[in-house]
């Protein structure tokens, strides 16, 4: 059965989508596809880990979706001696001596969380209900989140001193993890002319989008079509992350639930209302591969949990959907 997004509306929110993209490149240059990435899970409503070594633009291009997006940006700047309460909110004494709720930054539209990785487990976990809830639990009250929260997360993989591992439990509430990676030479030849042309540090990002035109996006992604065969493919790769000998812990049922709603957000920036098997495939690795627990001797050999990933793609047959079973 065909879903509602009908061919009309499908290209005209890929279109907003290029837009966004074209916008978010004037702070980020030569990434394209990793800036794509990060607007699918963010209009699949989910949440998206940016890590890298210092220095690729992940605080930049988070900068930028918000302005591009017209959300309301919150930063939070994780340190070791950061407290649970300093991210989501602490009860403080009013004009009446009373306890009154301080909302933290997490009450926002679109919070940065920088370098996430650099704060103690207690206070990482003081994101998981925000992440997956959307709401903070503070002295028996419940206080919603806004519609549009989403976290952007930065991570730098390489410096271990003064960092924390983030918990499999953390992890799992990212809907992917995406490398930014270096620029090609030509591109980083563009970044610094380009630098040096306006004079200045910050760059123009203009407001492609507002608050309800992005929950009008995220509410399009509910209505992209996804065939049986295409779900049945994409269970099919988490269930074989379990069963593959240097995985400890494989993907969880969220995979499943995360790689098709991607796949669905994927499909529509690219002017479809349908999943094709190929979005799921080209999605696999960003939304499996960091919620893989690997075995210790994998870990000491050095194969990394994208590899596991690549071997169960090219194990896991690309199934043929005919065209009538896609098209709206």
């Amino acid at each position: 059965m065909a879903g509602d997004e009908g061919p009309d509306d499908a290209e005209r929110h890929g279109r907003e989508g290029a837009r966004v993209v074209e916008a978010v490149a004037r702070a980020v240059v030569g990434k394209d596809d990793v800036l794509r990435r990060v607007l699918a899970v963010m209009a699949a409503g989910g949440h998206v880990l940016l890590e890298d070594v210092p220095g690729t633009g992940k605080t930049s291009m988070a900068r930028a979706f918000a302005r591009a997006l017209g959300l309301r940006a919150g930063r939070v700047q994780f340190t070791p001696d950061l407290l649970p309460g300093d991210v989501t909110g602490s009860a403080v004494p009013g004009p009446d001596g009373s306890l009154v709720f301080e909302p933290g930054p997490v009450f926002t539209q679109l919070l940065l969380a920088d370098e996430v990785n650099r704060t103690p487990p207690k206070t990482q976990a003081a994101l998981l209900e925000a992440m997956q809830e959307r709401q903070v639990s503070a002295d028996g009250t419940t206080h919603p989140l806004d519609p549009c929260f989403t976290v952007l997360a930065t991570a730098n993989p390489v410096e271990t001193e003064g960092t924390y591992p983030l918990p499999e439990a953390q992890l799992d509430r990212f809907l992917a993890r995406v490398a930014v990676g270096y620029p090609a030479a030509e591109d980083e030849r563009d970044l610094v002319q380009r630098r040096v042309q306006r004079r200045r540090e910050e760059v123009e990002v203009p407001a492609v989008l507002d608050a309800e035109g992005f929950l009008r996006l995220r509410d399009a992604v509910e209505r992209v079509h996804a065939d049986a065969a295409v779900v049945e493919y994409a269970v099919g790769l988490v269930r074989a992350t379990r069963d593959h000998p240097s995985v400890l812990v494989g993907a969880s049922p969220r995979g499943s639930l995360g790689l098709v709603q991607l796949a669905r957000a994927w499909a529509l920036l690219q002017g479809r209302g349908y999943v094709v098997p190929d979005d799921v495939a080209d999605l696999a690795v960003d939304v499996l591969a960091h919620r893989l627990v690997l075995r210790p001797e994998t870990w000491v050999r050095g194969e990394p949990a994208t590899a596991v990933v690549a071997d169960v793609l090219r194990d896991v047959p690309l199934p043929r959907v005919e065209a009538a079973a896609t098209a709206p």
